[in-house]
């Protein structure tokens, strides 16, 4: 059994208040540009999960040394994880769950689950570190780490991966193997492996945009809104022949946390983004978006936004969107319109909501930007930490979620009890989608896993709206993959600890002008002193950095 060597946890109290500056620190949504991947692999044309057969034994892979499962051991180990939060309705540890016995069954191995207190996770994370001892797998985004993944293996906090990947996770290699671009998010600029990762599908990558009471257009007689002047006049209908007291309303997290929309109309961005030649530049920078402070603050003038946007909160929005008092947001496809898609309706048949493309100045123009992911997610993702024993039990506990029955049973959980094949595609029973007591997302919490490091499967949907299916197309028919910087590309522990200083203070002057841009409270003739005070405070500084981080994640 392989055993970890690397002793270098006395640095871990060094790094802590580090790490709190950096993890106040938000990155953007992120795009790809491409890349050549591991230049050392040949991609394999075969499927980049194992064929694993429902007695965990390995099928078709004569010779290729795939583990048998359930595992012949008696190691267990350590797992420090968020809890989701619709699984504290039932029980408040994930071994306790249905599919946390399922996975201890099929894989032979008991796991003590350790999992933060809700809204605490980043303050828990920091006592870890600063701790003599860790739990044995943390599930974590460590690109926020100061320095990124390859300071937190140098620190001696987490284990790298490679050699152990090539001895015990066929699986997960394999998939890396198939997937050069994939291979290229998951290591670090010297070509470390660090984590087990989630691997979203192609629908889970655009999860969110534009939505409307499709009851209301139809009912005065409207069409969807495509360019910004549709938009103003849906929204004056709303509020004039409907009475909405906040036509369009969002979260206020993030900028009214719009994900671009409107921005992008205008080809800018809400924060930092890639342009057209492949330059990180930040979008308060840019001349344009000074139009759209313009645009907010003719709306907000008009009563077409939330006169209260800078306190929405999610009770808020939920009333706004239910009551009447608003038609239009930007927010989630599933814990969004499909939650106010199943209240609303039981309310009233009538209820209906439908997406709307990210807007545009001109129609026929594709949408600059909009939300989008990546394949990789890294804040599901798990690493072995340097506390770890038992290595080769760990590693292919964790390569269960990528072979097949792992991969069937963390995405749909217990066939013939949580779902069913219907001519070879999995769909969940009646008992997740249509319960009489718990809400669909309460359901899959229990019987799958919905956050953590394994591949989501193509067939695999937890939209229980065909508004919902429409939404993901709408909303992926953006430029955002060109435009959108990578969350997980790494600064040098210098320059992670410049940008948490520098962005701290920008993002509180950012918040305060963007309110009183908004709201009128300072005259839009004070844009340039903006920008300035912008570069004074070092912003410019921050892009050199992002960029020469892009290049390098370019280049692995």
């Amino acid at each position: 059994m392989a055993k970890n060597r690397n002793d270098k946890t006395h640095k871990r109290l060094q790094l802590t208040l580090g790490i709190a500056m950096v993890l106040s620190l938000l990155l953007t949504a992120c795009s790809s540009n491409g890349g050549s991947g591991n230049k050392d692999k040949t991609a394999p044309t075969q499927s980049a999960v194992s064929n694993k057969g429902g007695d965990g034994v390995s099928k078709g892979n004569e010779g290729s040394d795939m583990p048998a499962y359930p595992l012949d051991t008696k190691d267990t180990f350590s797992y420090w994880a968020p809890i989701n939060g619709n699984l504290i309705t039932f029980t408040t540890n994930l071994a306790e769950a249905p599919i946390g016995k399922a996975i201890a069954e099929a894989t032979g191995v008991k796991v003590n689950y350790i999992h933060p207190s809700e809204g605490q996770a980043e303050e828990q994370f920091n006592l870890l570190l600063a701790s003599s001892k860790l739990p044995d797998v943390l599930e974590y985004d460590w690109s926020i780490y100061p320095g990124g993944p390859e300071k937190a293996i140098s620190d001696g906090v987490i284990v790298p991966l490679n050699d152990l990947i090539d001895q015990y996770a066929p699986n997960l290699k394999k998939m890396l193997e198939a997937n050069p671009e994939l291979d290229k998010m998951v290591k670090t600029d010297s070509g470390q492996y660090y984590v087990f990762p989630m691997v979203r599908n192609e629908e889970g990558l655009v999860f969110r945009g534009p939505m409307l009471r499709k009851d209301w257009l139809d009912e005065l007689g409207l069409q969807l809104p495509v360019t910004v002047d549709d938009w103003h006049k849906v929204l004056t209908a709303f509020k004039e022949k409907k009475g909405a007291v906040a036509p369009l309303t969002a979260l206020y997290a993030n900028k009214m946390n719009l994900q671009d929309a409107f921005f992008g109309a205008y080809k800018t961005s809400h924060g930092f983004y890639i342009d057209d030649q492949g330059k990180v530049k930040y979008g308060p920078l840019d001349p344009q978006y000074k139009d759209v402070m313009t645009l907010f603050r003719q709306w907000y003038s008009e009563g077409l936004i939330d006169k209260d946007f800078p306190i929405v909160e999610r009770d808020t929005l939920d009333k706004r969107l239910l009551n009447g008092e608003s038609g239009a947001t930007v927010f989630l496809l599933g814990g969004g319109m499909g939650k106010w898609l199943e209240s609303g309706k039981a309310q009233n048949p009538a209820f209906d909501l439908v997406a709307a493309p990210y807007p545009v100045l001109k129609a026929g123009e594709k949408p600059f930007t909009g939300q989008r992911d990546f394949k990789y997610n890294p804040k599901a993702s798990a690493a072995v930490t340097t506390s770890a024993k038992d290595l080769e039990t760990i590693v292919k506990w964790l390569d269960f979620a990528f072979s097949e029955q792992g991969t069937m049973m963390y995405n749909f959980g217990v066939e013939g009890e949580s779902y069913t094949m219907d001519n070879g595609v999995p769909k969940f029973t009646d008992m997740i989608v249509k319960n009489d007591k718990y809400t669909s997302q309460q359901m899959l919490a229990q019987y799958t896993v919905p956050n953590g490091p394994f591949p989501m499967h193509e067939q695999k949907t937890t939209n229980t709206f065909p508004q919902q299916d429409e939404a993901v197309q709408i909303w992926s028919d953006t430029d955002a993959a060109k435009h959108i910087l990578p969350a997980f590309i790494t600064p040098t522990v210098d320059e992670s600890k410049k940008v948490a200083q520098t962005m701290t203070a920008i993002n509180t002057y950012l918040e305060e002008m963007f309110i009183k841009f908004v709201m009128g409270n300072e005259p839009l003739d004070k844009f340039d002193s903006f920008v300035k005070q912008l570069e004074d405070m070092g912003i410019r500084d921050v892009i050199d950095i992002y960029q020469g981080a892009l290049d390098r994640y370019n280049n692995r």
